[in-house]
């Protein structure tokens, strides 16, 4: 191929191009030469993506071909750059073609083009340089093939290439046949079945396996919603697995979702033996610490007779952080109990307003520590439920002491009963920053690590809120938050009530239920 177009044909080209680009500007041409070249610009016009630019990049004509692949109107493209229309890793290579241009050289290569939607499209790319009569370089024609659909074929091909050999079980399935017309090698051989050229799969043919039934629901559901993503855990083929379902949007797989289904065996099992060593550590831990803490808290209380202001405050710093160490054993213990489904309730018959007083008295050092007055709006009424009043204790107790460690010096944290006929709802609202929106999904995961939470000051380990949210839900309840950055947080749960007869006293209550179990 000439690197560079002969100066006829190069002015031929820059005057009969834009000619024939523009079917009403069309002229007649007697000129049998030019007849033959204005015919095979036509066909050039016809069947590839054309357009010409000056010697600064920007467009000055462009054919239907290029208006129908791109989405814009002409009016829109004359006069930009055709950069604009390059994706990012295309901006490199424009002062490569533009020098090669200069020199009189041509170019060709593949270049991804971003339509009006802001979707790509791929291209072969062949670029010359046009001239004047007078040899002067003045822009360059650029004829482009659409090979998007060959791009995505390789891709697919490529994609299968590495999927086939991947651990994972993979499918891939038709949202509306809800047919499996790809198996990766494993998921064939965990099914015992043969690869077959085109073979679908229909789903309810295999619902005989277990967690398929879980699977073909799942994909039910998202094709109705219009979901895009769905995890979920299942057993399938008698071990547990995860699996994710995922919408695929683009290519020659459009309007399909693809499974991967991971095999859990090998972490349930590894998650067992570290949940069994912590339980065990946790429970050798506590008794010792029990005891150091009991020995501290008699120093303190001068059992032992007088000790010197220094050593007092030495030991009331201990003492702080034995009690720390114990909440966070406990948080621990009952992380494990959640886990293996084993957390227990003593249910009583209580009055919810006993039990904010008492967690109200508890904190009363927290209160002093981050200098906030905590205030509540019970008052005599009683308010009876049946519920683990250590439990709720608990969950008050975190929920308090988050709002004291988070509020700003001087603020009021509020507790506020509201007796809502068949159930109670108890919250705590704090005057802190609040959480911001990128944490608020977060906030009752287990570790949940806040971007404002700073535990080195503060203390916690991130498991309180999940324990909270086991504790209020194995009691029947639900539990929530409200919140506005900058200026404070609602943390709440909602309990029913005793099914007892609430006419009768609350002796007569308890007794009627350890008559009935």
């Amino acid at each position: 191929m000439s690197n560079v177009v002969p100066v006829v044909g190069a002015v031929a080209i820059a005057a009969l191009l834009p000619s024939y680009l523009g079917v009403r500007r069309a002229r007649f041409i007697t000129d049998n030469q030019s007849l033959a070249l204005g015919q095979r610009i036509d066909v050039l016009n016809e069947h590839a993506i054309v357009n010409v630019v000056d010697r600064s990049t920007n467009l000055t004509e462009v054919n239907d071909r290029f208006l129908e692949a791109t989405g814009y109107s002409r009016e829109e493209l004359i006069g930009t750059s055709v950069h604009n229309l390059y994706c990012d890793e295309n901006q490199k290579l424009a002062p490569t073609i533009h020098l090669l241009l200069s020199m009189g050289k041509s170019w060709s290569g593949e270049t991804p083009i971003r339509r009006k939607d802001g979707s790509v499209f791929y291209t072969h790319t062949t670029v010359r340089p046009i001239y004047d009569l007078k040899g002067n370089w003045i822009g360059s024609i650029s004829a482009r093939t659409d090979v998007t659909q060959t791009h995505e074929l390789l891709a697919a091909r490529d994609i299968a290439q590495v999927t086939d050999e991947m651990k994972d079980d993979i499918w891939i399935v038709d949202c509306d046949m809800m047919a499996a017309t790809y198996m990766n090698k494993v998921a064939l051989g965990r099914l015992g079945l043969r690869r077959a050229a085109e073979q679908l799969i229909p789903l309810s043919q295999l619902k005989g396996v277990d967690g398929v039934g879980s699977i073909l629901a799942t994909c039910r559901d998202m094709r109705s919603t219009g979901a895009d993503n769905a995890q979920f855990e299942t057993e399938y083929c008698g071990k547990p697995f995860h699996i994710g379902v995922t919408r695929l949007k683009a290519g020659t797989l459009k309007g399909r979702f693809m499974i991967v289904m991971a095999d859990m065996t090998k972490r349930v099992s590894e998650e067992q033996r570290k949940s069994d060593f912590i339980s065990t550590v946790s429970h050798e831990l506590r008794s010792p610490l029990t005891s150091i803490k009991g020995a501290m808290g008699l120093l303190l209380s001068r059992a032992a007779g007088e000790l010197p202001d220094k050593a007092v405050s030495m030991l009331e710093i201990a003492h702080r952080n034995a009690d720390r160490l114990v909440l966070i054993i406990n948080d621990i213990l009952d992380l494990e109990k959640i886990a293996a489904g084993r957390m227990e309730f003593d249910r009583q018959v209580v009055n919810i307003s006993d039990l904010i007083t008492e967690t109200k008295n508890a904190n009363a050092t927290m209160q002093q520590r981050f200098a906030v007055k905590v205030e509540s709006n019970s008052d005599d009424t009683p308010i009876w439920i049946n519920t683990d009043p250590n439990r709720i204790i608990q969950v008050l107790n975190n929920f308090l002491s988050n709002a004291c460690k988070f509020s700003k010096p001087g603020s009021t944290v509020r507790i506020v009963i509201e007796d809502q006929g068949d159930s109670v709802r108890v919250a705590v609202k704090d005057q802190g920053t609040g959480i911001p929106i990128k944490d608020q999904h977060k906030v009752f995961e287990r570790f949940a690590d806040m971007e404002n939470s700073n535990r080195s000051a503060k203390g916690g380990t991130g498991l309180g809120l999940s324990i909270c949210k086991a504790i209020v839900e194995g009691l029947g309840g639900n539990i929530g938050f409200e919140t506005t950055e900058g200026i404070g947080a609602t943390f709440y749960f909602v309990l029913p009530k005793t099914e007892a007869n609430m006419e009768s006293t609350p002796a007569d209550n308890v007794v009627k239920m350890r008559s009935a179990s």
